[in-house]
């Protein structure tokens, strides 16, 4: 089968944020922050009625936007069993297992709905939200892989790649708000 892509890596698909990982074991590590990069690929199949798989014009403006809604925020993730997160008079509570309690402003801090705030998951987040936001401009897109690397220094990033067994159209990706889609997943 022949495929097209694109792969953008713009100096401009950049997050600064602080975290914290929390371990298996309950433990977590310090509140602390990096300066990440975000690159991106996407694969399919070019309609034989056009030139171009996905317009560069198009999906740019969606990836730096979905990387400027986590930018300068301390990151939490709603999914974490050893973290709850309560919301009180503009104020956002994070208390860990342990009794540790952090408090912030509400509109420095994104609950995001993930497990951890580790780069892969962060990985995963922004390549579901750019999917959703690409879905509207380009519905029957036939993918057949998706790829985001986050960047947390220099020479160390995680890789989250949707790889499809069958083309997908971008719509049916979009529709599923699991990891999980309507579509194959290839092992």
């Amino acid at each position: 089968m022949e495929t097209f892509g694109i792969r953008i890596y713009k100096e401009y698909f950049n997050f600064a944020a602080a975290h914290f990982l929390i371990f298996e074991d309950g433990t977590r590590e310090e509140l602390h922050g990096h300066n990440y990069r975000v690159n991106m690929q996407i694969e399919g199949i070019l309609d034989k009625t056009k030139d171009v798989f996905i317009d560069f014009l198009h999906i740019k403006p969606i990836v730096k936007s979905v990387c400027d809604s986590i930018d300068h925020r301390t990151l939490l993730p709603a999914n974490n069993p050893f973290l709850r997160i309560a919301i009180e008079n503009q104020q956002i509570r994070a208390t860990f297992h342990t009794g540790d309690q952090w408090h912030f402003p509400e509109r420095d801090v994104i609950v995001l709905p993930i497990l951890n705030t580790s780069s892969e998951r962060l990985a995963q987040y922004l390549c579901r939200r750019t999917i959703a936001m690409l879905s509207d401009k380009y519905p029957e897109s036939m993918i057949r892989k998706i790829e985001f690397n986050v960047e947390e220094s220099p020479g160390q990033a995680a890789i989250y790649r949707l790889e499809y067994a069958e083309l997908c159209p971008l719509k049916l990706l979009a529709a599923s708000e699991e990891v999980s889609s309507p579509c194959t997943l290839s092992h």
